[in-house]
C-alpha cells in the first residue's frame, strides 16, 4: 500500500471530515486552504491551487497560481475538534511548472538543509519556547492583565496558568509531541513548554503546530496567549532558545569529541565561529520584529553580547554541560516571533560558513558580561548584537552568508517588510513621548 493510500484509509477510519493544508508565508504566519476530505485525493496528487498573489510576500497578481504539495508525514488530528474531526497537512509551496517556490520558508530551509548533507551533516534541533498568558475582557479581546503573580518554577494555587499549561501538554502530546518539561517562568503569566529535539525541518514544523495549539488551547481557558517577545516594560521578555547539533549521515553526534579539554569537536569550534561571525547578519531573521529589540536589553537576562561560554548564561551562545549524543549548542537571542524555517535556514549556514572556512571562534568568557563596562568589552572584542530592527536589516543587507540561506526573493521581500514595519513605528508618536514631553516643552 503507497503512502498516499494508506493515508486515504487513516482519515476515513478516523472519521475526518475537514483537511487543512497549512503553509507558513515570509513573516511566519501560518496560512491555510481547507478541504472537504472528498478534495483528498486531489490534494495529494499537487493539484490543490491557491492563490500566491494574495499572500504577503509571494508572487505579483500576473503569476499568481501556485500549488500547494502536501508533506504527508505531517498529517495528525486536532484533538480540540468533535465531530467530524478536523486534521491538518503542512505544504510546501510549488510553482504551475512543478519546481519548488522560492518565496516558500519551508523550501529555503530544506535548500540549506541539502547543503548541509552534500557536507556530511543533518542538524538536530531542540527550541524552548515562552509565552505569556493574558486576561481577556468581556469582548474576548487581549489585556495585559495576567492570570497570576507567580515566579520561576512555581506550582499552583499561585501558577493560576497551570491547568490551561496542563491542557497545552495534554494536547501536544497526544499530536505526537514528546513534551520534556513545563513550567512557569521568570515573569507573571509567563510560561515554557520544552518538546523533544528532531532534524531542522520536523523542528520548525513542530514549532508552527505548536504555538497554534498553544493559542487555541488558551482561548477555550478564557486567556490570551502571546508569542510576542515583550509585552510589558520592565520583566523579562520571551525567548525562543534554539539547541542545535550537527550529527554525520551515520547519525553519530559530530560536534563531540572525547579528547578534546571540553570535549567538543573540531567542527564545534568551526560551526561557533561561524554564528559569532554571522550572529549580527541573522539577528533580523532570528529577532524579525520591532518589539523583538525591546527584549534584548540588559538586564532581563536576554543575550546583548556576541560571546560564548561553557555555563555562563549572560552570552549569545552557551554550552551546556552534558556530553556525548548529547553535546550541543544553546543559542539564546531568538525569539518566538521568528519564522522558524527562515531562522534554523539562518542560523545553519552561518555555522556551515565557519566548517567551511575552517574559522576560529574567539576564547570563551568567564566573567558575567552584564558587569562589563564598554571598555572591557572592547578590549576583549566583544560586539553587540543589533539594538534595532532598522540596524538589524542594515546588517542582513551586507551579509552575503545569511542572504544566501534566504535566497533573492525572500530577503527583498523580508527586507521591504521588516523596513516598512520600522518606517511605521518610527513616525508613531508613543505614550512614553506623550508622557516624556508634552508637560515638558
Amino acid at each position: 500500500m503507497s503512502q498516499k493510500e494508506a493515508l486515504l484509509k487513516k482519515v476515513k477510519e478516523l472519521e475526518v471530515g475537514f483537511i487543512h493544508l497549512q503553509f507558513t508565508d515570509i513573516m511566519g504566519v501560518m496560512k491555510n486552504v481547507s478541504i472537504l476530505t472528498d478534495q483528498l485525493d486531489k490534494a495529494l496528487d499537487n493539484e490543490m491551487m491557491f492563490d500566491g498573489s494574495s499572500i504577503d510576500g509571494f508572487v505579483r497578481i500576473e503569476e499568481s497560481d501556485m500549488y500547494l504539495w502536501p508533506d504527508l508525514d505531517t498529517f495528525t488530528v486536532f484533538p480540540w475538534t468533535s465531530q467530524p474531526k478536523e486534521a491538518r497537512i503542512i505544504c510546501d509551496v510549488y510553482k504551475p511548472d512543478g519546481t519548488p517556490f522560492v518565496g516558500c520558508p519551508r523550501n529555503a530551509l530544506k535548500s540549506v538543509l541539502k547543503e548541509a548533507e552534500e557536507m556530511g551533516y543533518t542538524m538536530n534541533v531542540g527550541p524552548e519556547c515562552e509565552f505569556f498568558l493574558f486576561n481577556t475582557d468581556e469582548q474576548g479581546n487581549p489585556t495585559l492583565d495576567t492570570h497570576d503573580n507567580a515566579g520561576y518554577f512555581d506550582l499552583a494555587p499561585i501558577d493560576l496558568g497551570g491547568s490551561a499549561r496542563l491542557d497545552m501538554v495534554n494536547v501536544l502530546t497526544e499530536m505526537g509531541f514528546e513534551i520534556e518539561a513545563s513550567h512557569h517562568e521568570v515573569a507573571p503569566g509567563q510560561h515554557e513548554i520544552d518538546f523533544k529535539y528532531a532534524d531542522a525541518l520536523t523542528t520548525a514544523d513542530n514549532i508552527m503546530t505548536f504555538k497554534m495549539a498553544v493559542r487555541i488551547v488558551a482561548q477555550r481557558h478564557g486567556l490570551h496567549a502571546t508569542f510576542m517577545p515583550k509585552p510589558r516594560f520592565g520583566i523579562n521578555g520571551s525567548g525562543m532558545h534554539i539547541n542545535l547539533s550537527l550529527a554525520t549521515l551515520e547519525g553519530k553526534n559530530a560536534f563531540y569529541d572525547e579528547v578534546d579539554p571540553m570535549q567538543l569537536s573540531a567542527t564545534t569550534y568551526a560551526f561557533l565561529a561561524g554564528v559569532i561571525k554571522n550572529a549580527r547578519g541573522f539577528a533580523a531573521v532570528t529577532n524579525p520584529t520591532v518589539n523583538s529589540y525591546k527584549r534584548l536589553v540588559p538586564g532581563y537576562e536576554a543575550p546583548v553580547m556576541i560571546a560564548w561560554s561553557a555555563s555562563n548564561r549572560s552570552p549569545l551562545i552557551r554550552i551546556p554541560a552534558k556530553r556525548g549524543n548529547s553535546t550541543r549548542i544553546e543559542l539564546r537571542n531568538p525569539d518566538p516571533s521568528a519564522n522558524p524555517y527562515l531562522a534554523l535556514a539562518a542560523i545553519l549556514r552561518a555555522g556551515l560558513d565557519g566548517i567551511k572556512n575552517k574559522l576560529t571562534p574567539p576564547d570563551p568568557v568567564v566573567t558575567n558580561l552584564y558587569e562589563m563596562n564598554d571598555e572591557e568589552r572592547s578590549l576583549n572584542c566583544i560586539d553587540c548584537l543589533p539594538g534595532s530592527l532598522f540596524e538589524a536589516v542594515q546588517e542582513l543587507a551586507k551579509n552575503d552568508v545569511i542572504k544566501g540561506a534566504l535566497g533573492p526573493h525572500i530577503t527583498e521581500k523580508f527586507m521591504d517588510a521588516a523596513l516598512y514595519e520600522w518606517k511605521k513605528y518610527s513616525a508613531y508618536v508613543s505614550q512614553w513621548e506623550l508622557d516624556r514631553y508634552l508637560r515638558k516643552f
